[in-house]
């Protein structure tokens, strides 16, 4: 059977797609090694925030106890 066209007119578009679809198979590696990143990286976060927050408790617990010392001290007299 032959095909109706010049084959030359044909294979230049069929490198084309090939190359397309290595582009994008290559894209789509790219997108998952960078939504893997964004996770690990959120995680990171996450775990600094907590640490934060810790740290910000901590200092508010410290003021409040030298308060409640304060008022003790200066309160049975």
């Amino acid at each position: 059977m032959a095909t109706a066209g010049s084959r030359y007119l044909k294979e230049p578009f069929a490198v084309h797609e090939e190359r397309m679809q290595a582009t994008e198979k290559i894209m789509e590696l790219q997108f998952t090694q960078v939504e893997q990143r964004l996770g690990k990286i959120e995680g990171m976060i996450e775990r600094l925030e907590r640490r934060l927050w810790m740290a910000v408790y901590g200092v508010v617990a410290v003021i409040l106890t030298q308060a409640v010392i304060s008022l003790i001290e200066i309160g049975p007299r």
